[in-house]
């Protein structure tokens, strides 16, 4: 079970907490985190690019006109189907709301750490 998250790398689905996904670019990335160790400040998380299948695709009822798309690859999709199952299962559906909360308070800690790195860089200087 879960052949494609093992393919990746991922031999223990079960420790699996969540997971997001976004578009950068010319790239799917998907991250996956993990429940956090006792004794852990913050939870393991894993990276993981996947580049966007390109197709060109007939438009306005075959008068010749083409248009190239972009769509998520069929590995990416895959993962992201066993990742699902293994949500259900754990979880089950999360608030909304609840869950951009969190997401926000997470960017908000990053991008504090990330201010605090780059002021200690500039007083070096």
């Amino acid at each position: 079970m879960y052949e494609n998250l093992k393919s990746i790398g991922v031999n223990h689905p079960e420790s699996i907490e969540r997971y997001s996904l976004r578009q950068e670019a010319v790239a799917d990335i998907l991250k996956i985190y993990y429940y956090k160790e006792k004794g852990d400040f913050f939870a393991k998380s894993v990276k993981f690019k996947f580049p966007r299948q390109h197709k060109t695709v007939l438009i306005n009822g075959g008068k010749g006109e083409y248009k190239e798309i972009s769509e998520i690859s069929p590995e990416l999709r895959y993962l992201v189907e066993e990742l699902d199952q293994l949500a259900k299962k754990d979880h089950g559906e999360q608030n909304t709301k609840e869950k951009i909360l969190n997401e926000l308070r997470h960017l908000e800690k990053v991008v504090t750490n990330k201010i605090a790195e780059i002021e200690r860089d500039l007083d070096k200087l």
